[in-house]
């Protein structure tokens, strides 16, 4: 059972959680069921989907590990950013998961198009539609540097040779949707 912190929050419909009691599997999470990178402030943000990713424990922190080539639209809002959210729906989102994946916010507005509701908290956008909701601030990027390749099959997720940026974000809060941690 997943351990509730008591704090305050403007976000009604969840519960804050310590990050080392989510009671989800990152692979299955990240890998298959997908989530949305977020970023911005209440003016411009945009929200892009995301299968790449991990969580963990770095320099004694919990964190998420973030993929994002620089041609993204939201690559701009991370890096212009302190903080960023990973959004985590079920399945019944998918296909609005998969429209943010497909389309980008430089041509449309993603989070109208596919109507979900927008939820701002400590410079951190997300949706009130998630089930889990990641907040994190960033401590570290690299750029994936193609000549450090060990198994060289790698490169042909690259054949633009356009390279992710990973960033590490340290986890300052997880929020679970009311119900679904018990």
């Amino acid at each position: 059972m997943a351990e509730e912190i008591n704090t305050e929050t403007s976000y009604p419909d969840f519960i804050e959680i310590k990050p080392s009691t989510l009671a989800e599997n990152a692979i299955q999470l990240i890998g298959n069921d997908w989530m949305l990178i977020t970023a911005g402030n209440t003016d411009k943000y945009n929200t892009m989907t995301a299968s790449w990713g991990s969580m963990g424990m770095l320099w004694n922190k919990p964190v998420m590990f973030i993929f994002i080539r620089p041609q993204r639209y939201t690559y701009e809002f991370v890096e212009s950013e302190d903080k960023f959210t990973c959004s985590f729906f079920d399945e019944k989102y998918r296909s609005k998961l998969s429209f943010c994946g497909t389309y980008s916010g430089r041509d449309c507005n993603k989070v109208d198009e596919v109507n979900l509701t927008p939820m701002f908290l400590s410079d951190c956008i997300s949706f009130r539609e998630a089930r889990i909701i990641i907040e994190c601030r960033k401590i570290y990027f690299q750029d994936i540097n193609p000549e450090n390749f060990i198994l060289p099959a790698i490169q042909k997720h690259y054949p633009d040779n356009d390279y992710h940026r990973m960033y590490i974000g340290e986890i300052i809060s997880v929020k679970v949707k009311k119900g679904t941690q018990e």
